[in-house]
């Protein structure tokens, strides 16, 4: 079945609230991509430099590498949207793999403003896209896509969705091993129950 026409409204299972027209289906889109990018941001806070590239778990993730990659996720949109039939080569390939772990002089500080940047401009873009068109899909060689696909705007960003929890999951974990400190309805973004973490001297708390 194809979007509503705009005005009109379909009850979701369960006697839910009708959701109304396809605008109103992108907007629940952002809020949920949102959603995942708060809580991304919100495991970094009261973070040391020093906290936030531990890797206290079997993985070799940190919570300063998780913000890069993401980030690196978000400025791949505007690049595919620039040239979405490019194919990684051996550098893109590299510059990937290199996302998921701070380089020595790069800061959580410097991360975390770039992170704002990027989110900040990719919601701003979801916004205005339609939901129900056409698009290229990027390669993804690491996923084992080799070349462009045939996609639509919905897939993509629900694809996002997806990899968003599960980087905000990864964060949970990782900062709990850190400091016992638990995501509750985003209220670590606001430094509630992050103690004794956001006392630390040099803790990112902005």
């Amino acid at each position: 079945m194809g979007d509503a026409p705009v005005g009109s409204s379909r009850r979701q299972p369960g006697g839910g609230h009708p959701v109304r027209s396809w605008q109103a289906h992108r907007e629940r889109l952002v809020g949920y991509l949102e959603l995942q990018l708060t809580a991304i941001r919100a495991a970094a806070y009261g973070l040391t430099e020093q906290q936030a590239r531990e890797t206290p778990c079997r993985s070799a993730l940190s919570i300063g590498g998780l913000i890069k990659h993401v980030t690196y996720l978000l400025q791949a949109r505007a690049a595919g949207a620039a040239d979405p039939g490019a194919v990684p080569d051996e550098a893109g390939y590299a510059l990937f793999m290199a996302s998921f772990a701070s380089a020595d002089g790069e800061t959580l500080a410097g991360a975390l403003a770039a992170f704002a940047e990027l989110s900040a401009a990719y919601l701003a873009d979801v916004r205005t896209a339609d939901p129900g068109a056409d698009m290229i899909g990027p390669p993804a060689p690491w996923d084992g896509t080799y070349g462009p696909t045939d996609s639509v705007q919905r897939y993509e960003l629900v694809h996002h969705i997806e990899e968003l929890a599960r980087h905000a999951g990864h964060a949970d974990i990782i900062r709990e091993q850190l400091d016992g400190a638990a995501a509750d309805g985003g209220r670590r973004a606001q430094g509630q129950r992050l103690r004794p973490a956001v006392d630390a001297p040099g803790a990112v708390t902005a």
